[in-house]
């Protein structure tokens, strides 16, 4: 079992930054990849970007490119987000997730094993 809980998220301006943090409990961190995603309102739970067990490998998804950073530090099990350049679009709640599977199929949610309790970003503009 790992448990995950985010913090960092809160009420910031267009432009703005943030970063989220995601503290691992329980099973081996270094075991798993590690990611994020959001949610909006009355969507379905999408991907924002993963990183591989050492932090070798990132991959995001294609809006928050150039604007968001993944980072982990095992040393202290926690995974991280920054995110630069906010939009009013950014508004969401956010998951951290994990899972043992390559980054390159972290997008599919089907596959994660843990999540994170989330966390609300609001991004006004």
């Amino acid at each position: 079992q790992v448990q995950l809980v985010e913090s960092g998220g809160g009420l910031v301006q267009a432009g703005g930054s943030l970063r989220l943090s995601c503290a691992a409990s329980g099973h081996t961190f270094s075991s798993y990849d590690v990611g994020w995603f959001r949610q909006f309102p009355g969507k379905e739970r999408e991907f924002v970007a993963a990183i591989s067990m050492y932090g070798r490998f990132t991959r995001y998804e294609e809006s928050v490119k150039g604007r968001f950073t993944i980072s982990r530090d095992n040393a202290i099990d926690t995974a991280y987000l920054q995110m630069n350049s906010l939009k009013p679009e950014d508004t969401a709640v956010y998951y951290c997730a994990a899972a043992q599977l390559p980054v390159r199929q972290f997008h599919d949610r089907a596959e994660i094993e843990y999540w994170g309790q989330g966390t609300q970003v609001t991004v006004s503009s």
